[in-house]
């Protein structure tokens, strides 16, 4: 869409006509001379038509360039179309454990058993594509932690990346401090006072350099609120020698779960600690998380703009050195210096 900075400015294309008609005419003062042949010499230069379309084309040619110029004054740009910005948010760093124990397959999804990972990845899914206006992370850890996906807008590689995750690629051990403290070390960079760490378990800490609550209270210092999530559920059926009847028992598949450590963790940094049995409770924990954090409301809009006023410009420009070509003297310049003005014999 076309639009103009200074609209304004077009108040002042009537200006020369206010000056032709209100300012007063320079007197001309000129030596008076007879010519005895007068007559003659006015049959030879009247040429009333050819003078009046001279005089409308140099009228028109002024007018068009007092209108470039004032048309460019008016700052004229293009406007493109509006484009929402995504609102500053928060900066929310997800930590997803992905060592041995987290193909355990004690999650049910459709009624039948899928791995702990898998009902993770659909749920942490959903609970990504709500998150727009945050800037979201992606930690991935096992017996190493390590940046899967930086703080970023853009939720569908964040999104990808977590698909992409496989179990083993980390490690087959927990390293649960390791993952706070790096965490901590890309949160205490951002700018902002409002960032926040979701730690997804389903083990206890096993691997690594760095103590969990020694992380967590580094991550406290630095006003980064950890909630932390225990996933598995707290009974499974294994079957026996002989399917699922004779020497079938039911076990504790969350037995290695550390839920002391995991609260104290959410306690210390002003969190929460949350457990997930089955995928809906997980599900039910991200929609709590919500509210929680809320995904901030306020967002900003932007139109392209790009300037046009060189175009008027440059026709202005273009248009007076063509009308000065036009009108200077070129026969005085090509002239013969030897050339003699004619004599009044010749004009009778």
């Amino acid at each position: 869409m076309l639009s103009f900075e200074l609209p304004w400015a077009f108040a002042l294309c009537p200006l020369p006509l206010l000056a032709y008609w209100l300012l007063p005419r320079a007197k001309q003062q000129q030596a008076a001379l007879h010519v005895p042949f007068y007559d003659t010499l006015a049959q030879l230069n009247n040429e009333p038509f050819a003078h009046r379309r001279r005089n409308l084309l140099s009228i028109s040619v002024l007018s068009v360039i007092w209108l470039c110029l004032v048309t460019a004054a008016s700052g004229p740009m293009w406007m493109g179309e509006r484009i929402t910005l995504p609102s500053s948010g928060r900066d929310l760093l997800l930590a997803v454990d992905l060592s041995e124990s987290m193909k355990l397959d004690d999650m049910v999804i459709n009624r039948e058993q899928a791995p702990r990972i898998i009902a993770v990845k659909a749920v942490l899914n959903d609970f990504i594509e709500r998150r727009e206006g945050d800037r979201l992370g992606l930690v991935l850890f096992g017996s190493q932690a390590y940046v899967q996906a930086p703080l970023t807008f853009d939720r569908k590689t964040v999104q990808r990346f977590l698909y992409e995750a496989q179990i083993g690629f980390a490690g087959k051990q927990t390293a649960i401090g390791d993952a706070i403290g790096l965490s901590v070390k890309r949160l205490r960079e951002r700018p902002g006072d409002r960032h926040v760490m979701i730690l997804l378990t389903d083990g206890a800490n096993t691997a690594g350099e760095v103590k969990p609550l020694a992380a967590a209270k580094l991550a406290a210092e630095q006003n980064i609120v950890i909630y932390t999530i225990g996933v598995g559920a707290e009974q499974m059926n294994v079957p026996g020698m002989f399917g699922s009847g004779f020497g079938s028992r039911t076990i504790n598949p969350s037995a290695d779960l550390d839920e002391k450590t995991l609260q104290q963790i959410a306690s210390l940094t002003g969190g929460r600690y949350f457990r997930a049995r089955n995928p809906q409770e997980l599900a039910n924990i991200y929609y709590l998380l919500d509210e929680l954090e809320p995904v901030e409301d306020k967002q900003q809009t932007f139109r392209p703009q790009k300037a046009l006023f060189f175009w008027p410009l440059a026709i202005a420009l273009l248009l007076s050195l063509v009308y000065a070509l036009y009108y200077l003297p070129w026969s005085l310049w090509f002239a013969s210096p030897n050339a003699t003005p004619p004599t009044t014999e010749a004009l009778k």
